[in-house]
């Protein structure tokens, strides 16, 4: 498959514009203005304003089967470290995350597929809003997605520090991560730090319950289940010689099993209850769920597989490989249609840097394997004239 140089060229310089002009989530104006007039240039219809941000690129072949390939457009807030020459204009916000790079190469394949005549059905080119833990998938579909725009499948992928350029990787089943976060108040009775008998300590209790929490995953769940516990914050107490009457624990829990995110929130909630209460603090949770499992549906899975190994070659193509404990909202939208999702590789001769770290910049060498990944994608789903 050959895609034109100079389309290769100027998603490369789309992919420098983002990058240079972040946005946070749901503030995503600039992008998704310039996203809707690229595809209004290349006659695809375009619908803006779901999700608040979003827009949805829709090309027509006739009748035939519909499937939705997503591209995720918000920033971090993170100020850039970078010296390149298209780092970010913006103090405190940047693409660390490389979705500058998911916006240009899905426009590079709306662009490429636009010149095409040899499929019939209809392909939705999705560019969402706010995937950085605010649900932008979620709000999308909310907003009616999947009602205005019914799909028989969609797809999405992340560019993969770790990975070798232009490789891909795609399971069966699960990819990444479910997320929920928590937080646990444990009141007790606040005294001089001089004499705590008079007083019911929320700090020696939080400290019996960080321990407790963290035997869930040790001790509470099969070896075989894929979990992870985390207590990222700890608060109490203002004066230096005072037990405080209250104590605040957050954080975070992350599965790859949803029978298993179930299991883990019910022993939070036990735990909360019962290890402070021979301290005689009484503990209480509030718990948020998050974002699901991002699962991929086989059959979906499978002929992403094909369409990878005929445009890159097996040997650069990975099934079946290690689920990430990391989360991504894509999830969302593959509870509420078969899909799948697959990670592009990015390291070249040198190792990217991970993502969410002030020195990433996305790979553009890697447009043209994504391009033609979506493009293959399209032409073996959708049946040829």
């Amino acid at each position: 498959m050959r895609i034109d140089p100079d389309l290769l060229a100027e998603a490369s310089t789309w992919r420098q514009s983002f990058h240079a002009q972040p946005e946070l989530g749901f503030a995503e104006h600039n992008t998704s203005a310039r996203v809707a007039e690229l595809l209004q240039g290349f006659g695809l219809k375009v619908h803006r304003g779901l999700g608040g941000t979003g827009v949805v690129g829709t090309l027509e072949r006739g009748d035939g089967l519909v499937i939705g390939l997503r591209a995720d457009m918000d920033a971090l807030p993170i100020q850039e470290l970078g010296q390149c020459a298209h780092r970010s204009r913006h103090e405190g916000r940047m693409h660390a995350c490389g979705h500058d790079g998911h916006t240009a190469m899905l426009l590079a394949a709306a662009r490429h597929l636009s010149g095409l005549d040899t499929f019939r059905g209809t392909v939705h080119f999705i560019f969402q809003p706010a995937e950085e833990n605010l649900g932008g998938a979620r709000k999308m579909i909310e907003d009616g997605l999947f009602q205005r725009f019914p799909m028989d499948a969609v797809y999405g992928l992340h560019n993969w520090p770790g990975l070798p350029a232009g490789q891909v990787a795609v399971n069966p089943g699960a990819m990444m991560a479910s997320l929920d976060t928590f937080e646990i108040t444990l009141t007790g009775q606040g005294c001089h730090a001089a004499m705590p008998e008079r007083g019911a300590d929320p700090i020696m209790a939080g400290a019996q319950l960080i321990t407790a929490l963290q035997s869930i995953v040790s001790r509470r769940l099969s070896p075989l289940d894929s979990a992870v516990v985390s207590i990222t914050q700890l608060s109490a107490g203002e004066a230096i010689n005072v037990i405080p009457e209250k104590a605040l624990l957050r954080g975070t829990v992350r599965c790859l099993q949803t029978p298993v995110r179930e299991r883990v929130q019910q022993l939070i909630g036990e735990l909360a209850e019962q290890v402070p209460a021979p301290f005689g603090v009484r503990g209480e949770l509030a718990y948020q769920v998050g974002y699901p499992v991002t699962e991929n549906h086989p059959d979906a899975a499978a002929g992403l597989f094909r369409a990878a190994v005929a445009v890159l070659g097996e040997a650069n193509v990975r099934w079946g490989c290690p689920p990430s404990m990391a989360s991504e909202d894509f999830a969302f939208m593959l509870q509420a249609c078969p899909g799948a999702y697959f990670w592009l590789g990015v390291d070249g001769e040198t190792p990217s840097r991970a993502l969410h770290n002030p020195w990433y910049d996305f790979n553009d060498q890697v447009i043209e394997a994504g391009v033609k990944v979506w493009t293959e994608l399209v032409e073996q789903s959708l049946p040829r004239r």
